[in-house]
């Protein structure tokens, strides 16, 4: 028979996180009692029972700590003046997951808008009662709990920058420029006096998270507290990021990132995906990872473990990409796709934007070229293309420019607009776009068809694979023109196919047993839980890159081969010598001799007498 008590039913949450409940309170000695079945229309515990205190529960309110929630569940409990004899708390909180662990993350080099990503990242593992301490550019704005900011500044990179500027600088020279500034950056860093205070620290960690897109040169920080690394980026798969975990990079049908080919390649795209990766990754490892190890080295100590090691030793990659959008291909375990992570489907919009597109008698156009690059940049010629090209349109416009003068009136401009936010609005039915990651990721997301306009790194092939799935027009930053611009925008306007598309791919992009984020969250806390999950580990790692390409193997095939061949061809010519030395002996032991024709010849002249 029951007695009065606490009962703890772990309900709405993931398997994963059912079976850690389970288990910690059987630790504890602590009777479970299972949910009652589901019918179609009814569970009992949910909706009659605990209806109060599930809504108290599972309100926007979030528990930092054990505290708080007893705090909040017993107010409750009281209010309701001892009127039942149970008390039940919901462990679907993140509180009831696991153990707060300590995580450092070092994000020493990122653009503003990738970090982003990171920041909602780490927001969240914070709301879950870990301890995240982030060393980085960019502090949040309103401190949460958890969450501490450590600011090491650093020289801003490809900011604010000429559109004019990028188009007439070629991808080795943004490489060149972009290898500059990530080693002032990691010297910088190295220097800051908050990562030297860091280094001689007696702090722990169970984890340490860092950038993929730059440098390692914080690489050294995973040996240093002896915690398992977990690397991540905003962008899809960079060329010098599989060899970390030993994930296949086959360049017959995976393509470059930087480059603007797809899956499906014929053989010049192959050639030259081929060159240019692996001139890419030669590049990457004599320009880049050389001189970072030397700085390394003289920081950490010349008796760290090689920069080599230390990719290598990666429990974790999550990459910002998604194969409902980017071409499929083949992943170990340490290889998580993350794509939408950074977007957060909650907000609203500031109330002059809601009004403006709520009271669109057409569709809205929204225009922008990301945090980047700069719409004011464009050439004279360009914008006034653009601002021709609106002044005959019925839409409203809403771009993102700084001043710009002589707009027509269906044209509204801002230096900052909250983009998902204007993207989800029912009204918004054509963007504009220079074809970033995040930017594409979230109109695919809002399923708004686009117009790109890409202008470098991987915004060409971003594009490329919108405009293959019919959700894109491609408009080239050297064709822009009045009519051109038109032609574009008409197309995407008046043929359905663009919105019905878009709207396809948003539900491919969405439809995944878990959010980015919470996919992210998990595989985080399962590295920690299984301190840096040894047994995902790929044997590639620990080939050579002979092996690994199996060179080795091809090479005994064919001397085997080889061998074998000249046996046969040898054997068949000795056979061949012996079968006509046989031959020749019958013919010469069976055979006649003639006598000679003039023998007979002078008998028939000189006959007898």
């Amino acid at each position: 028979m029951l007695t009065a008590g606490v009962v703890l039913l772990h309900d709405n949450a993931p398997p994963h996180k059912a079976w850690h409940t389970a288990a910690v309170l059987t630790e504890f000695g602590w009777e479970l009692f299972h949910h009652p079945p589901y019918s179609p229309d009814l569970a009992p515990s949910d909706f009659h029972v605990f209806l109060h205190l599930k809504k108290l529960l599972s309100s926007d309110e979030r528990f930092g700590n054990d505290e708080e929630l007893k705090t909040s569940v017993t107010r409750w409990f009281h209010s309701q003046a001892m009127k039942c004899s149970y008390i039940l708390i919901i462990c679907a909180l993140p509180i009831c997951i696991s153990e707060a662990a300590r995580i450092l993350a070092l994000m020493n080099f990122s653009a503003r808008s990738h970090y982003v990503m990171y920041q909602k990242l780490f927001k969240d593992l914070a709301a879950r009662g870990h301890q995240v301490d982030v060393y980085g550019q960019y502090p949040l704005e309103k401190p949460v709990p958890n969450y501490t900011d450590v600011v090491i500044a650093a020289p801003a990179f490809l900011q604010d920058v000429s559109i004019e500027k990028l188009r007439g600088t070629g991808i080795f020279q943004i490489l060149t420029h972009y290898k500059h500034n990530m080693l002032d950056t990691c010297r910088a860093a190295l220097n800051n006096q908050n990562i030297l205070n860091l280094m001689n620290s007696n702090k722990t960690y169970d984890v340490v998270i860092t950038y993929l897109g730059g440098p390692d040169c914080l690489i050294g920080f995973s040996h240093r507290f002896k915690a398992p690394l977990i690397g991540v980026t905003a962008s899809a798969c960079l060329p010098w990021i599989p060899h970390r975990i030993g994930n296949p990079d086959n360049t017959a049908y995976i393509p470059n990132s930087l480059m603007s080919f797809r899956g499906q390649m014929n053989f010049w795209e192959r050639l030259v995906n081929t060159v240019f990766d692996w001139a890419m990754k030669a590049w990457y490892h004599i320009e880049v990872n050389i001189l970072v190890e030397e700085t390394l080295k003289m920081h950490f100590g010349k008796d760290y473990p090689s920069l080599n090691e230390l990719q290598r030793s990666t429990s974790l990659i999550l990459v910002n990409s998604h194969f409902s959008v980017n071409s499929p291909r083949p992943t170990v375990p340490t290889f998580v796709e993350v794509g939408g992570l950074h977007i957060n489907s909650d907000g609203k919009l500031p109330e002059d934007l809601q009004t403006y597109l709520d009271e669109a008698k057409e569709e809205v156009i929204y225009f922008s070229m990301g945090s980047i690059i700069r719409s004011e940049t464009f050439t004279e010629t360009k914008l006034r293309a653009f601002i021709d090209a609106f002044s005959q349109l019925p839409q409203r416009v809403l771009w993102k420019i700084g001043n710009i003068s002589d707009l027509s009136d269906n044209v509204k401009t801002a230096a900052w607009l909250p983009q998902l936010q204007i993207l989800k609005h029912p009204n918004v039915r054509v963007f504009i776009t220079h074809g970033g990651n995040l930017g594409t990721q979230e109109a695919i997301y809002a399923g708004v068809p686009m117009v790109g306009i890409p202008i470098m790194a991987d915004q060409p092939l971003n594009v490329k694979n919108c405009v293959s799935k019919g959700v894109a027009v491609q408009l080239d930053y050297d064709s822009i023109t009045t009519e051109n611009v038109l032609k574009a925008l008409s197309k995407v306007l008046h043929d359905p196919s663009y919105h019905r598309n878009a709207k396809r791919l948003s539900q491919l992009f969405r439809d995944r047993p878990q959010s980015a984020l919470d996919t992210a969250i998990y595989w985080t806390e399962y590295v920690i839980r299984h301190r840096g999950a040894p047994h995902l580990r790929s044997a590639a790692l620990d080939l050579t890159w002979y092996q690994y390409l199996l060179l080795d193997v091809i090479l005994v095939i064919i001397g085997f081969a080889i061998i074998v061949g000249f046996m046969i061809f040898y054997s068949f010519k000795i056979m061949l010598k012996l079968v006509t030395g046989i031959l020749s002996h019958a013919a010469v032991k069976n055979r006649s001799f003639p006598k000679p024709f003039f023998e007979k010849a002078r008998k028939n002249t000189h006959p007898s007498k």
